[in-house]
C-alpha cells in the first residue's frame, strides 16, 4: 500500500478562516490506473496523451500534426506518424498555440530536411498514463519516454541502433492554422551553447498570442558535434541536430525548462525540480502528486464509469497553468517582470467555457488554488486595464465573447473565498463592466440601447448581450455582498438586458437594430461561428442561446407566459433537428450541442420549471451518446476541462446552473456511490440508491438522514459534510 500526499485547503467561510495543511493518507488504490490519457485525443476533442503535472507549466507530448484546425493539440490518435515531442500544450481548445521547443531522438546520417525525421510507430508500442508517456520510433530505432515536474520536462531515449545518435531540436516549430502561418510564427530565436550538455534561448513567436519564452536544455551526455539546418525565407526559428557518442541499448536523458522571465529563470526551476537525473523518481513523484488530487473523489463504478469519471478529473486539473517561476516572478502583458501576487500566476483562462462548471468544480474539489487563480486574473487586468477575456501565456487572446472572468472572481467571493483583496478585484470587475476596449466592449451602445444593436455590432450581437447580462449579474450579486448598494443597483439593472432582445412572437432570442426593430429575415437555425462566419450568435443559433439566461430562470419562463409554453418551447430543442457543418457545434441530440458550452446548462432547465423527470432522462442519454471511454469518445472540445467538469457535476446528481448563486440544481446520480474529501478533513458522500439501467428517475433525496425536497443543493451545505443519498425509481 502506498501513500499519497492528500493536500487540501480549506477556505474562509463566513468568520472562521481555516488553513492549510499537507497530511499522508493512505490509498490502497492508484487512481491513475482509471484515467486513459487518449480519450478525446481522436476525432474532435483536442486532448493530448503526455506527461504533466496539475496545474503545471509544462505539458510535454507527442506531435501527429500541427496545421490545421485538427491539430489544436498537435495529436490525432489515428494517425502513423510522429514528428517529434514538444513541451507545452492546450487541453481541448479550438485555437492553435504553444507546442514549443519540438525534439525528435534520430539515427543514420543527418539529413538536411527537417521534416525527413519523422517516424512510423506501432500503436501497441504507444502507452501514457498521467505524468508518463512511451512509445518506441521505428525509424530510429528509439523508445522515447517522457514526464514532467511544473516548468520542467524530462525525457529519456534507448537508441536501439545507437547509429549516430542525435537529437533533432526545432525551435521553428508551432501549431498553426496554414503552412504560411507555420513557417513565419517565429519573429525572434536567439540560442548559446554554455557548454558541451546545455542549450539555452529565448524565442517570441506569435499565433494566437504574442508569446516569449526562454528555455535551458541539458543533456546527461556531452554533445560532440551540431549542424544547423537550414531555414526557409521566412523562418527565423533554428533547428539544430545535435549528435551524441553512444552504443546500442544506450541512454540520453534531456531536461527542458521553461520561464517566461528570462534564462537565469528557466535555470532556477529546473535546478529546484529537476536537480539530477532521477527518472524514474520524477516519473513517480508525477504519479503520487496526481494520486493526490484524484484520490479526493472516491467512485464507485463500472471500469468504464471510472475510467469516464477520472479521466475528466485528471483533464479538468491540467489548467490554468502556472507559468510564474519557482521565486513567483513572471513575464506580463506589458512585457516586464514582476512578482506574481500570492507568489504564483496562471493562465490558460479559457472563461468563456469554464466558467460554466471546471472554476465550480474547483471551488468545491481544488479549493487551495482558487484565490491563487482570482489574484491572476486581477493581476492581469490591472496590466491590460480589463480582465482576461481568454488569457494565454499572461497575455490576451480577446477569443470569444463577454468577460467571464468577471463570474470566475464574483462565485469565488460568494462562497466564502477572501484570500485575495476584494476591493481590487472589484474594481476589476467595475471597469471591465464598464470602460471599454477595443475588441468586443462597446458599452456606450450597450447601456444606450440595452443590448447590442446587430446593425453597430459587427458580429455576436445576441451572444454578446446575453452573455454580458450574466457577467453584469455576478457584478450586482458581488457589489451587493460587499455594500456597494449603488453598483449594485447599476448592474442588477443591466442583468434584465436580456428581455430586450426576447421577440414574444418567435419565442426566440433575437437579433435586434438600433431603431428597436427585428432583423429579418430570421432563421433560428442558422449557426453563427464568432467572426470567422459572421451572424449573431458564438458558436450557436437562436435554439441554443434562448436559454442563456442562467441567473433568471423565473424571469425567462415569465416571458414565455408560464411553465407550460416555456417547457413545450424546450421540448422542441431536443426534436427539431439541426443540419450544420461547423466544427464547434457538435453532440447535437436536436438543436441541442453538448459538444459546445452555451447548451450545458439547458438540460437543468426542466428540472427548475417543474419537469425534474425530463433532465434526469436527458442526462442519463447524453453520458450514454456522448461520453464513452475511448479515443473518439468526447462529442466535442474539452475545452481546458469543462466538458469534463460537465461529466463530473451530473455523475454526482447536481449542476451549476447559475455558478455565482452557489447553488447545484438537482439532475439524477449516473454512478451509485461517491466520497468527496473536502477541505478541513470533512466528507460528503453521495449515494444512488436503486440505480440501474431501469431506474433513472430520482424518487426521493435525503440530506444528512433528513428528507429534502429543494431542487438545488448549495455549495455551503456541500462544504459542511454530510450525506447525500438519491433514492433511484
Amino acid at each position: 500500500m502506498k501513500k499519497y500526499t492528500s493536500l487540501f485547503c480549506t477556505l474562509a467561510l463566513g468568520a472562521t478562516m481555516f488553513s492549510c495543511s499537507s497530511e499522508q493518507t493512505p490509498q490502497a488504490i492508484d487512481y491513475t490506473q482509471y484515467v486513459n490519457t487518449f480519450i478525446g485525443a481522436a476525432d474532435n476533442g483536442h486532448t493530448f496523451p503526455g506527461a504533466c503535472r496539475p496545474f503545471g507549466m509544462i505539458q510535454t507530448s507527442p506531435v501527429t500534426g500541427a496545421i490545421g484546425w485538427r491539430y489544436c493539440s498537435e495529436y490525432v490518435y489515428e494517425d502513423s506518424l510522429i514528428w517529434g515531442f514538444t513541451q507545452t500544450h492546450l487541453n481541448g481548445t479550438g485555437c492553435m498555440d504553444l507546442g514549443d521547443i519540438l525534439v525528435m531522438p534520430v539515427t543514420g546520417n543527418r539529413q538536411r530536411s527537417w521534416d525527413g525525421y519523422r517516424s512510423p510507430f506501432s500503436k501497441k508500442s504507444e502507452s501514457a498514463t498521467p505524468g508518463y508517456y512511451t512509445v518506441t520510433l521505428d525509424q530510429p530505432g528509439v523508445t522515447a519516454e517522457l514526464t514532467a515536474t511544473t516548468h520542467t520536462a524530462l525525457h529519456r531515449y534507448t537508441y536501439h541502433k545507437a547509429d549516430s545518435a542525435s537529437v533533432l531540436i526545432d525551435l521553428q516549430h508551432g501549431p498553426a492554422w496554414n503552412e504560411k502561418q507555420y513557417h513565419s510564427q517565429v519573429s525572434i530565436c536567439e540560442t548559446n551553447w554554455e557548454n558541451d550538455s546545455t542549450l539555452t534561448g529565448h524565442v517570441i513567436n506569435k499565433v494566437w498570442v504574442d508569446q516569449v519564452y526562454y528555455f535551458v536544455m541539458q543533456f546527461n551526455r556531452p554533445v560532440i558535434s551540431t549542424v544547423n539546418l537550414p531555414m526557409a525565407e521566412t523562418e527565423k526559428g533554428q533547428r539544430i541536430v545535435a549528435t551524441f557518442d553512444m552504443k546500442p541499448e544506450d541512454q540520453l536523458m534531456m531536461k527542458v525548462a521553461l520561464s517566461t522571465t528570462g534564462v537565469e529563470g528557466a535555470k532556477a526551476n529546473m535546478a529546484a525540480e529537476v536537480a539530477g537525473w532521477d527518472f524514474e523518481g520524477v516519473r513517480q513523484a508525477a504519479k503520487d502528486e496526481w494520486n493526490s488530487y484524484l484520490s479526493r473523489i472516491e467512485v464507485e463504478g463500472t471500469q468504464d464509469e471510472k475510467t469516464n469519471f477520472y479521466t475528466s478529473f485528471y483533464h479538468a486539473l491540467i489548467q490554468p497553468n502556472e507559468i510564474s517561476d519557482v521565486d513567483g516572478k513572471y513575464r506580463n502583458a506589458h512585457d516586464e517582470v514582476v512578482p506574481a501576487t500570492g507568489g504564483k500566476f496562471y493562465s490558460t483562462f479559457s472563461a468563456w467555457d469554464t466558467y460554466r462548471a471546471a472554476h465550480p468544480f474547483y471551488t468545491l474539489m481544488v479549493p487551495e488554488r482558487v484565490d491563487g487563480l482570482v489574484n491572476s486574473l486581477v493581476d492581469q487586468a490591472e496590466t491590460i486595464g480589463h480582465l482576461p477575456i481568454w488569457g494565454l501565456w499572461g497575455g490576451e487572446t480577446f477569443c470569444m465573447v463577454a468577460n467571464h472572468s468577471v463570474s470566475i472572481i464574483a462565485e469565488a467571493y460568494a462562497k466564502g473565498f477572501r484570500g485575495f483583496d476584494a476591493e481590487r478585484a472589484f474594481n476589476a470587475i467595475k471597469r471591465t463592466q464598464t470602460v471599454s476596449h477595443p475588441l468586443k466592449s462597446n458599452w456606450e451602445n450597450y447601456t444606450k440601447y440595452g443590448y447590442f444593436p446587430t446593425d453597430l455590432t459587427e458580429a455576436e450581437s445576441v451572444s454578446s448581450t446575453l452573455e454580458s447580462v450574466y457577467d453584469d449579474y455576478a457584478a450586482a450579486d458581488m457589489a451587493k455582498r460587499m455594500g456597494k448598494k449603488e453598483d449594485a443597483a447599476y448592474f442588477a439593472k443591466r442583468a434584465d438586458y436580456y428581455k430586450n432582445l426576447f421577440d414574444p412572437s418567435t419565442k426566440f432570442m433575437r437579433p435586434k437594430k438600433a431603431d428597436g426593430t427585428w432583423k429579418s429575415p430570421f432563421n433560428p437555425s442558422q449557426v453563427g461561428h464568432s467572426e470567422s462566419v459572421g451572424g449573431d450568435y458564438t458558436e450557436g443559433n437562436a435554439w441554443q442561446y434562448t436559454w442563456h439566461v442562467q441567473h433568471d430562470v423565473p424571469g425567462l419562463i415569465a416571458l414565455f407566459g408560464g411553465e407550460e409554453p416555456f417547457l413545450n418551447k424546450l421540448d422542441s430543442v431536443f426534436t427539431v433537428k439541426l443540419e450544420t457543418t461547423q466544427a464547434d457545434v457538435t453532440g447535437l441530440i436536436g438543436q441541442y450541442a453538448h459538444g459546445n458550452e452555451p447548451s450545458h446548462h439547458v438540460t437543468y432547465l426542466y428540472a427548475l420549471a417543474g419537469r425534474p423527470e425530463r433532465t434526469q432522462e436527458l442526462v442519463r442519454q447524453i453520458f450514454d451518446t456522448q461520453y464513452l471511454p475511448k479515443p473518439n469518445g468526447l462529442c466535442g472540445n474539452d475545452d481546458c476541462g469543462q466538458m469534463s467538469a460537465w461529466y463530473m457535476f451530473s455523475a454526482m446528481g447536481f449542476y451549476p446552473v447559475n455558478p455565482v448563486s452557489g447553488e447545484y440544481v438537482f439532475g439524477a446520480p449516473q454512478l451509485p456511490k461517491f466520497t468527496l474529501h473536502l477541505a478541513d478533513g470533512k466528507t460528503f458522500t453521495i449515494i444512488a440508491e436503486g440505480l440501474s439501467k431501469e431506474h433513472m428517475y430520482v424518487d426521493s433525496i435525503t440530506l444528512n438522514g433528513k428528507p429534502y425536497t429543494k431542487n438545488y443543493i448549495t455549495h455551503e451545505d456541500i462544504m459542511k459534510g454530510g450525506t447525500l443519498v438519491y433514492k433511484m425509481k
